[in-house]
């Protein structure tokens, strides 16, 4: 093998089909990468919890990429050194509060490898918990007790505009705000000093790997920095226009096998 990769994998609308499930011919592209020696990452805002069955499933030897770049850790190696970030508590209790306020359907707080509930239901609860109960629901604010990791709001489909409008020119100084597009509208709010950028970069100087030698797959705002720091960083056919617009190039959808479609070309599995 003429040159080591390390494979940079988004999980929503990259790697997973609409069925939350990995396509056979991704996955077989994705194990001859594996066999030729290449290192293989996923980087998603997704917590530990709802992204562990992908890393299994792939059978990853490597560290994980968590709430998009504010976690980082290496599952099989206890002594690998985990970078875990946080919003400060105060603004996140402000924040909490102003949500609250506006009225929300739901809220999620991250705390490490814990997190909170405003209410036990729909996306929050069908998506990322993985069967695992919460350490709290109900008033956010009162049961928060630590600097949270990141904080999830699904806003009532009314209020998208008003809490975007509320939010949009606060915190800027310590968090992230980023919308997820896909059917049900998620803000994500997370520290300000990380992106899955950076926590990309840093597997890569630990394995050794150049700049120019990571290919990164991504779809959404999320995924910016992270498309924009790779040697290849490669755009989804269904990524919005802002990440095709930063990527090297542009792949097939990731429900017509897009990363199979690059890395079979790329790497000549």
């Amino acid at each position: 093998m003429a040159k080591r990769h390390l494979i940079a994998l988004d999980l929503d609308g990259t790697l997973l089909l609409k069925n939350q499930e990995i396509s056979p011919r991704t996955k077989t592209a994705l194990m001859k990468a594996k066999e030729q020696g290449h290192v293989i990452a996923i980087a998603t805002g997704r917590p530990y919890r709802a992204s562990k069955r992908y890393y299994q499933e792939l059978q990853l030897t490597t560290p994980i990429i968590n709430f998009n770049g504010a976690s980082v850790h290496h599952p099989l190696d206890a002594h690998y050194p985990r970078i875990l970030e946080s919003i400060p508590l105060a603004y996140s209790k402000e924040l909490i509060k102003r949500c609250e306020t506006i009225g929300v359907f739901n809220m999620m707080v991250e705390i490490g490898d814990t997190f909170y509930m405003k209410k036990q239901a729909g996306f929050f609860a069908e998506f990322l918990t993985d069967g695992i109960e919460p350490a709290g629901t109900g008033e956010l604010h009162a049961l928060v007790k630590e600097a949270p990791t990141a904080i999830l709001i699904e806003p009532k489909p009314e209020k998208v505009n008003v809490l975007h409008d509320t939010l949009q020119e606060t915190g800027t100084e310590t968090t992230l705000q980023r919308w997820w597009k896909g059917e049900t509208r998620i803000l994500e709010i997370a520290p300000r000093n990380v992106t899955k950028a950076t926590a990309l970069e840093r597997i890569a100087n630990d394995y050794g790997i150049d700049q120019g030698n990571v290919i990164a797959f991504g779809d959404e705002e999320n995924d910016y920095e992270m498309i924009e720091y790779a040697g290849h960083g490669v755009a989804m056919g269904n990524a919005i226009d802002e990440i095709k617009a930063v990527a090297d190039y542009v792949t097939e959808t990731n429900e017509k096998d897009g990363i199979a479609c690059y890395l079979e070309k790329v790497l000549h599995l």
